[in-house]
């Protein structure tokens, strides 16, 4: 009898050996189609307890949406202090959970180079080359990011429309680039312009050129940007070698990196001098530069999905979990 069971223990392990040597010789999309299949085995006949996890689902979603709107119209300043929090460590946990090395290195450059950035631009007194540096650092990331973005879209269409195969491109591995460099772009732009705005805030009030009631508090000369605080060279009705010189409906000359990055990049959409409404359609008469606008509204409603949706499926997997759904 005991040798009758051991022969039988021993086939059944020999049976599990063989069948983990057949998913190991299994790609990864049949592997994941074999545990999708196991998982709707696993779950079939649940579809009450499926329901009711979807019905929590949607009440949350839209108890949080209207938690987060009443926060942000009534604390708007701690509500996008945390979300940039939540931009900063929620990727960073996924990161590491799930050994993403890759975006843990540019995360990490990113981090170091922009916490620089931001010491720089919080110093008093401020120095005068610190705009300029502030501005093309976040204006050349607002670029790079809008560039991968375009590039991962482009990529995921040309892999929907079946291009890959022409270039004997597997669909997963065209797909997967794509996704991963539309992330990225979306990401580091979402980032980038919420550390933007914070340096402009800072320095705003440091260079100190109108108070909080609008009206200047220090002389500004013609010939000097109100952003940098160097001379203007060139003027208004001359092209310069490598930037121009623009002048707002107020009558306020300012360097064109430096204006273009205090109102697009940093969201400032007055004069730094005299606190006047800009017109940004008046500055811009290239029209391809008007979707660099357009993008920067895109990022400000992706916000939403990328800091707060991880924290809203959390909350959910929390209430099936104490209410014993699976």
């Amino acid at each position: 009898m005991c040798s009758w069971d051991s022969t039988l223990q021993k086939d059944s392990l020999d049976m599990e050996y063989e069948q983990n040597d057949d998913l190991l010789k299994l790609s990864h999309r049949e592997t994941w189609k074999m545990q999708h299949e196991r998982l709707h085995v696993k779950h079939r006949g649940h579809e009450a307890m499926h329901a009711e996890m979807v019905l929590i689902l949607i009440a949350t979603l839209v108890v949080a949406q209207i938690v987060l709107v009443q926060w942000k119209q009534r604390h708007c300043r701690s509500y996008n202090m945390v979300t940039l929090l939540q931009m900063w460590v929620v990727p960073l946990y996924f990161t590491i959970k799930l050994y993403w090395w890759r975006f843990l290195s540019t995360w990490g450059m990113f981090s170091v180079i922009t916490s620089y950035v931001i010491f720089r631009a919080t110093r008093k007194p401020l120095s005068c080359r610190t705009p300029r540096m502030v501005y093309k650092w976040f204006l050349l990331i607002y670029k790079l990011s809008y560039a991968v973005g375009v590039i991962g879209y482009l990529a995921i269409m040309f892999t929907m429309f079946g291009f890959n195969v022409f270039f004997r491109i597997k669909a997963e591995d065209s797909m997967d680039v794509g996704v991963i460099m539309l992330f990225y772009g979306l990401y580091y732009g979402v980032m980038g312009r919420d550390f933007a705005e914070i340096c402009s805030d800072y320095m705003a009030s440091t260079i100190g050129y109108y108070n909080t009631g609008g009206m200047p508090s220090r002389n500004l000369n013609d010939d000097v940007c109100a952003v940098c605080g160097q001379k203007i060279f060139v003027d208004v009705d001359e092209e310069g070698i490598i930037e121009d010189t623009y002048q707002l409906s107020c009558n306020h000359t300012f360097h064109e990196f430096c204006i273009r990055g205090w109102c697009i990049v940093g969201k400032k959409q007055t004069c730094p001098y005299c606190n006047e409404k800009v017109d940004l359609k008046r500055m811009m008469n290239n029209p391809w530069e008007r979707t660099h606008v357009l993008y920067g509204q895109l990022l400000d409603w992706l916000r939403y999905l990328v800091a707060w949706q991880p924290i809203i499926i959390g909350v959910v997997h929390g209430i099936n979990f104490s209410l014993g759904l699976e």
